[in-house]
């Protein structure tokens, strides 16, 4: 499953230079079964990693373009009166694939973006009283433009919860800059990407992850994370029982993708801020990617093992 797992992330990084972590997360972030917001400046390759995530696992890919006009039904879909049945017809809207864009998610209105929390949370959409099974795996990527530039609607923190992790992709090192100006067109690099794994070799290590050992010194540890940040004045609210859930999840995951059966400290630490920022405190530092809350809290909780 590793070598599997490290093709995925080379076959990937050909075409996003420069950001081998971000791309382990985001496929950290599908292997858990969650959901994975990116939330950038406009042009720093968020649609690039999703198009080639989907590409490389070989999944159903469709984008839906975030728009202040846009309406539910043209997430999920709608009956259409058919003439020649007499009869009304479903016509399932772009909820219905494996790999969903949702692209400037927070360029929409509130209305809008709640019609992706059923799909995104049970897996399913509920559409004129008839409840319609999603396909499996079902993998929301959205991308999110800072709050600070116009036109925006920030997520409230209950479609922010949905979100397993949040990356930020940030701008490329020097180095990786200059591959991507005196390389071809990323666009060329993205149809030549090559599929590595099948849907039910990737549905097999999602399965996996349930078989990592984590010891309760480690579960320990992750219940003084969370009721640290339960307990800081500057916060107005600490983890949720789903947070904690989520962070034990992410750490078995990237023990998994490291060729590892039990989880370490280092894993936690790993994932953590993916984990928690959004959850704990919606405002980033887009031009220095700096974790306040988490650097915080992996500084002050010990790890005792």
């Amino acid at each position: 499953m590793q070598k599997q797992i490290d093709r995925a992330v080379a076959e990937v990084s050909t075409v996003l230079l420069g950001k081998e972590v971000q791309v382990r997360l985001a496929l950290c972030c599908l292997i858990a079964k969650g959901h994975l917001l990116i939330e950038d400046l406009p042009g720093m390759g968020k649609t690039t990693l999703s198009n080639a995530l989907a590409k490389v696992l070989g999944l159903e890919y469709k984008r839906v373009q975030f728009t202040s006009d846009l309406l539910p039904a043209d997430i999920l879909g709608v009956s259409i009166f058919n003439r020649d049945s007499a009869q009304f017809q479903f016509i399932p809207g772009p909820v219905f694939t494996q790999v969903l864009l949702a692209d400037e998610i927070n360029r929409t209105t509130p209305k809008s973006q709640s019609a992706l929390l059923e799909a995104m949370e049970e897996g399913q959409v509920t559409i004129e009283g008839e409840t319609r099974e999603l396909p499996a795996p079902f993998f929301v990527i959205a991308t999110q433009n800072p709050s600070s530039q116009s036109g925006t609607y920030p997520l409230p923190e209950s479609q922010l919860d949905r979100f397993l992790m949040r990356l930020s992709l940030g701008y490329p090192d020097r180095e990786a800059e200059r591959k991507l100006l005196l390389g071809e067109d990323s666009r060329r690099k993205l149809a030549r990407l090559q599929q590595v794994m099948t849907t039910q070799e990737l549905v097999a290590i999602q399965r996996a992850v349930e078989d990592i050992h984590c010891s309760d010194s480690l579960i320990d540890y992750v219940q003084r994370l969370v009721e640290y940040s339960r307990t800081q004045a500057d916060l107005s609210c600490g983890l949720s029982p789903r947070g904690a859930l989520a962070l034990l999840r992410c750490a078995k995951t990237w023990a998994l993708m490291l060729g590892r059966g039990h989880v370490v400290p280092e894993d936690i630490q790993m994932v953590l801020p993916s984990v928690v920022e959004h959850r704990l405190n919606t405002s980033v530092d887009y031009k220095s990617g700096s974790h306040g809350i988490s650097q915080q809290l992996l500084e002050q909780v010990a790890v005792i093992v």
